[in-house]
């Protein structure tokens, strides 16, 4: 019945932004101007299955992809996200387009981008369920959709992010006006029907991380860092990987006061493959297993140099 305590308030803010064990790897999801920092077409999917156990748990599906780009003798990037995330009755889907200029900066890169799309919700009210003998809740309250009700807004988000060779990080803010989405019955938009609100909190990202060689050695140590704030509460994790022959890595990770995560990744060739596992050490551990992700991912090269334009091959070796 937490659903239900949830949309008795006749207006409702919440994150919708997903939480991502392996953040590392789909670094433009929470900042749009982590795109092209590769000389690849860079795509990953990600399905996330939180508190496995609890019924009704969120579970979700992300996907990012990016590339860099060359225009006017310019550097820029461009991006692509989607987010679909079910929590009981709700569910949330985030549509976004990234763009974002480039130049160079103290011998890294510099880029600053932003993220403009749409943000909907929505509520399944004809599946709620009130029992009679409900101490908190009436069938007949009024703050408790009895049709399936939705709603979309316009989103946007802003960022700047820096790759050197020693190290990355960006700062970036999704959801930047906090938009509100009103919802609708589906059956008498604009009609007598009570209308809902929902508010996206605006939320601020801080990411960094590094890739250190050992020397003589066909290891790496990965360390990496992502914060978070919506402006009334601020937690983080840190997450530490070694990764062998750029093959396969593993690690493990600590969320403030929620979770200890370990992983695993294997790249081959221009396919990947993750997978994460994240054990709960709040109450929640007492009603759920943990929470498992798994990310897929494939890269194109791309080829901006000069030397192949008009390049053809003898047609005795095609």
């Amino acid at each position: 019945m937490a659903i239900l305590s949830i949309i008795a308030n006749f207006s409702l803010s919440a994150q919708v932004d997903a939480q991502l064990t392996q953040y590392f790897e789909v670094p433009n999801y929470y900042n749009p101007s982590a795109i092209g920092t590769t000389d690849f077409i860079k795509i990953r999917g990600d399905m996330r299955m939180q508190w496995v156990g609890i019924e009704n748990a969120p579970q979700s599906i992300a996907l990012a992809a990016d590339m860099p780009l060359k225009f006017l003798n310019q550097k820029f990037g461009v991006g692509l996200v989607m987010q679909n995330e079910t929590m009981g009755l709700y569910s949330n889907m985030v549509l976004g387009a990234q763009l974002g200029y480039k130049f160079k900066l103290l011998k890294g890169e510099f880029s600053a981008g932003v993220q403009v799309g749409l943000l909907n919700q929505q509520f399944k009210g004809t599946e709620v369920f009130i029992p009679d003998n409900d101490d908190y809740h009436e069938s007949a309250d009024d703050a408790i959709p009895t049709t399936d009700i939705g709603g979309n807004a316009f989103d946007l988000g802003v960022g700047v992010f820096y790759t050197h060779k020693l190290f990355w990080a960006g700062v970036s803010c999704t959801h930047l006006t906090s938009p509100t989405i009103t919802l609708n019955a589906e059956s008498g938009e604009g009609g007598n029907e009570k209308n809902y609100e929902f508010k996206a909190d605006r939320t601020l990202y801080f990411m960094a991380g590094s890739n250190i060689p050992l020397k003589n050695t066909l290891f790496e140590i990965i360390p990496s860092v992502l914060v978070k704030s919506d402006f009334s509460f601020i937690t983080g994790e840190i997450t530490g990987r070694v990764r062998y022959n750029k093959f396969l890595s593993a690690g493990i990770g600590y969320r403030y006061d929620d979770a200890i995560m370990a992983m695993i990744g294997a790249e081959y060739k221009n396919f990947y493959l993750g997978y994460s596992y994240d054990y709960h050490m709040s109450e929640i551990a007492k009603a759920s297993s943990g929470s498992h992700e798994i990310m897929l991912g494939y890269k194109l090269k791309l080829d901006f140099s000069e030397k192949n334009k008009n390049k053809h091959k003898s047609i005795r070796i095609m």
